[in-house]
């Protein structure tokens, strides 16, 4: 494995390109320490093509090795501030295991700009492994290589978690009176007014004859939170509440549930 890189073998075939060399020895001989460039070839909605240095990339310290590089390409028409942020693979068929060797950047992500148009590995793999038959990789002077590429695009989407340990002015209270309770049998379910804790408005939703399998059993009781769709960044909200039921008698027991949302 090459220092920074990920490398391990896979059964899927790359996604996007493959590059077959029937004749890798003559190639070899033909280019020297040049490379050969692949026609174009469109993934993620860019132009891109392989570099392949049979003989290794000696500008590179690619000396003795396989050198294999990804370039975007057809840029002309960019601006001049243009950038892509690509999570690509690059690989090298094993004929005998009939795996793909796999050669991932150590945290995958790459930005191809108008200064940086091409990455790769300049030592993808040593030409003593690549040229031993018995390895697979290059079997009756044939060799497969091939590329996967994912364009990274910002969706824009985002959320805000605050957490708040304690309201700055301790436990906050807030009471709901009910009249005339017992002439509420036309109404299935009542809210409080709105009222506000730490920037959140909330309010009480009582279905006073239950709600759902509770109904015509319980009363429901419950905390929600108002208005919360029209909210501009939606952010998640954590509470710990305490709902209760009290008595108006003196001495009597108030019926109270707690929990969080």
């Amino acid at each position: 494995m090459l220092p920074g890189t990920l490398s391990y073998k896979r059964d899927l075939p790359p996604a996007h390109y493959l590059l077959k060399v029937d004749s890798y020895t003559l190639l070899a001989s033909e280019l020297g320490s040049k490379k050969y460039d692949t026609s174009v070839f469109e993934a993620g909605g860019y132009k891109w093509r392989l570099s392949f240095y049979p003989n290794g990339d000696t500008t590179n310290n690619g000396n003795d090795h396989i050198s294999l590089y990804l370039s975007i390409v057809e840029t002309d028409t960019y601006n001049s501030a243009w950038e892509v942020n690509v999570n690509f693979k690059l690989f090298i068929y094993n004929q005998i295991e009939d795996k793909y060797l796999t050669q991932d950047s150590d945290g995958g992500v790459k930005r191809f700009h108008e200064l940086k148009k091409q990455w790769g590995f300049a030592r993808f793999l040593s030409l003593k492994t690549f040229k031993d038959s018995s390895n697979g990789y290059l079997f009756h002077d044939s060799c497969v290589f091939g590329v996967e590429i994912f364009v990274i695009n910002s969706t824009g989407n985002w959320e805000t978690l605050s957490l708040i340990k304690y309201p700055e002015n301790g436990t906050v209270t807030c009471e709901f009176e009910i009249e005339n309770f017992s002439k509420l049998d036309e109404y299935r379910f009542i809210y409080s007014d709105v009222f506000n804790v730490e920037g959140v408005n909330w309010k009480v939703l009582i279905y006073p004859k239950g709600d759902r399998v509770e109904e015509d059993k319980s009363l429901s009781f419950y905390l929600t939170l108002a208005d919360w769709e029209k909210h501009p960044t939606k952010e998640a909200v954590f509470a710990k509440f305490i709902l209760s039921v009290l008595s108006q008698i003196q001495g009597g027991q108030h019926c109270v549930k707690s929990g969080d949302i």
